[in-house]
């Protein structure tokens, strides 16, 4: 299928918006994070805007930190994906699925379930998972160490891709003229015995109706770099601005080759922030709205799970004190990057950080009209340092509305974005084979 290069747009769904004072709003949604009708109808209007996925995080542990955290995973997100699929025809789907907690074998096989009931439109994101809360609801006492996760999810990626891979829909062959009922000679065990993984398989669910789910990878730090090398076919990113993105997309293609892959074989597809109005003044509005209902403890709450040091007696009008450099940092390296790219940039009091990291913890912001926000997008697609991006509105349903209703159309009359979906798949929609 010929295609032409255009931006790939996902959505990430999460609670009732990205900025953490979005469920305090007048018109907020968060009486509705428990009923599947709301994120089908997000699913709707990401599909209106012809996105190529919607996109579940994940965490599995109940907040605890304060009063305002949200408990924005209410469903398993593949669960909630096979609700969704229900009432969409052409977005992809793509589910988080943590190595560190997860039975491969289930794993693949809720996955190839999703991705047939939706006649090929699943992917999934394979994370190690970050947080000992998580680890004490799996019997663990605390979250291994990261190098052990990362060997871990190697070894589960290699697991799910042979079950993934197993036997196809095509030796089911059910003829009752020849009492012939499965083609046994092409349906074999896997035996896989590994340090952390015993799987006999094969899996009871035939192969994918796209070739094979679309993988997803997002850790920024040398071993998720690694893996996504490996075994991803895209990459989520964090990427304050254009400099952050640049040196993680040489970062990545520099490992790509010493793969034995070719440059710019992985797409890149940043989280991305806008706050749209008609002149930058509204557009900015917007923001201040929320950032003025920001619940100060919760956000100091993020802040010091970014950067692992207490900053509840830090002042609030000062400037941010000096950090350690990345280098010498042991916690998640990309969103701490990220935390040091916003202070170099912005050079802001303790508030002003808190703002900036409100909405999804530091992506790239755009605000202001259509054009100023296209104009970035395009830089970005035009220098090679995203494939697109992934959209974290700051209140759902509002500002996904508002991007497909007004930079949707600007990107289009650029010829940046499609007018239809062009193909049946995911795999053929994202433009990956």
């Amino acid at each position: 299928m010929t295609q032409t290069k255009h931006l790939n747009i996902g959505v990430l769904i999460y609670g009732c918006g990205h900025h953490q004072a979005a469920w305090r709003m007048p018109h907020s949604s968060v009486e509705r994070i428990g009923d599947i009708t709301y994120y089908q109808s997000l699913a709707k209007i990401a599909e209106q805007g012809l996105f190529d996925a919607i996109f579940f995080a994940d965490n599995q542990s109940f907040p605890a930190n304060s009063k305002s955290d949200m408990p924005a995973f209410w469903f398993d997100p593949l669960i909630n994906l096979t609700a969704i699929s229900q009432v969409t025809q052409h977005v992809g789907l793509v589910a988080t699925i943590s190595s560190t907690f997860s039975n491969p074998f289930t794993a693949a096989r809720q996955l190839l379930s999703v991705d047939h009931i939706s006649q090929g439109r699943a992917g999934w994101n394979l994370v190690t998972s970050m947080t000992d809360l998580e680890a004490a609801n799996h019997g663990m006492d605390h979250l291994p160490e990261h190098e052990a996760r990362y060997k871990k999810a190697d070894e589960f990626a290699q697991v799910m891709n042979r079950l993934l891979e197993s036997w196809s829909v095509d030796d089911f062959l059910h003829n009752k003229e020849d009492n012939s009922l499965i083609n046994h000679s092409e349906i074999n065990a896997i035996h896989h015995k590994g340090s952390h993984f015993s799987v006999q398989g094969p899996l009871t669910t035939p192969s994918s109706p796209q070739g094979k789910p679309i993988a997803m990878q997002a850790g920024a730090s040398d071993p998720g770099i690694a893996l996504a090398t490996k075994y991803a076919d895209a990459v989520y990113a964090v990427a304050w601005n254009f400099d952050q993105a640049n040196t993680f997309k040489k970062k990545l293609n520099q490992k790509l080759i010493q793969q034995g892959k070719s440059e710019n074989s992985l797409k890149v597809f940043p989280g991305l922030v806008t706050y749209v109005g008609q002149s930058y003044e509204e557009a900015y509005a917007k923001k201040q709205q929320l950032d003025k209902s920001l619940e100060v403890d919760t956000a100091l709450n993020q802040l010091e799970f970014f950067i692992r040091q207490d900053c509840h007696n830090w002042d609030l009008d000062e400037l941010v004190p000096s950090l350690p450099p990345v280098e010498s940092f042991n916690g998640p390296k990309g969103r701490y990057q990220t935390v040091l790219e916003i202070i170099k940039d912005k050079n802001p009091t303790l508030r002003e950080l808190l703002g900036y990291l409100s909405a999804g913890g530091g992506h790239l912001t755009l605000i202001g009209t259509p054009k100023d926000i296209v104009d970035e997008m395009e830089r970005w697609f035009n220098e090679g340092v995203a494939d697109g991006f992934n959209l974290m509105p700051p209140v759902f349903p509002n500002s996904l509305q508002d991007f497909v209703n007004d930079i949707v159309p600007e990107l289009q009359k650029r010829g940046l974005y499609r007018t239809e979906y062009e193909g049946k798949t995911f795999r053929e929609n994202i433009g990956i084979h």
